[in-house]
């Protein structure tokens, strides 16, 4: 899709600050600084609309950045970052929770994991969840450009087996240095999401 027009329409606290509408939603999800807004700002052809941050746990809202008019992306804060207090982060596991239990405009999850490392438990449970509901999930690997590319297929299994893996879901090795995973990744989303 050619991506000129992108809004950053609503930074959300809570479920009342949700957009009222009936766009098509595709959901971002990962552990702090695993890089979700470098992906979003590749694939809306920005530098940074998305606010990138070297200090984990920064993004503490749902963002939701208007698409061409055409579908939202919506970038959930990072999980798993120990330096907020635990009531901090029940809060926003239950602000997460809500937004992805009760929008009936959510089609598609994407999880990003680092592929220089393997998943983590909370890897594991956010796939386990995202499958539970029975939701259409891509698993982005990000940072590729940190591995050689005679390592990507061995990460790659790695990450597969540690997720355990539905045969059917894919992994899509991206870079926000070189690009590389951005069209797949589109078409992906065309094929699933966009009318």
């Amino acid at each position: 899709m050619e991506v000129n027009n992108v809004t950053l329409e609503a930074v959300c606290g809570n479920v009342n600050q949700f957009p009222q509408s009936n766009l098509n939603e595709i959901a971002f999800v990962g552990k702090s600084n695993v890089g979700k807004s470098s992906l979003i700002n590749t694939l809306i052809n920005r530098k940074s609309l998305a606010r990138t941050s070297s200090q984990p746990g920064k993004t503490q809202t749902i963002n939701f950045y208007n698409i061409e008019d055409k579908l939202y992306f919506v970038d959930l804060p990072g999980y798993g970052f120990a330096k907020v207090s635990k009531r901090e982060r029940e809060r926003w596991g239950k602000f997460i929770e809500t937004y992805l239990t009760t929008r009936n405009q959510l089609k598609q999850i994407v999880l990003l994991v680092d592929i220089r490392h393997e998943p983590n438990n909370n890897d594991k449970m956010m796939y386990n969840w995202i499958c539970h509901y029975k939701f259409d999930v891509i698993v982005v690997a990000t940072k590729l450009d940190k591995i050689k590319k005679s390592q990507i297929q061995k990460h790659i299994s790695i990450i597969r087996k540690k997720l355990e893996m539905d045969s059917n879901h894919m992994i899509i090795p991206f870079s926000a240095q070189t690009k590389q995973g951005k069209e797949e990744i589109w078409k992906n989303f065309e094929r699933w999401v966009i009318n």
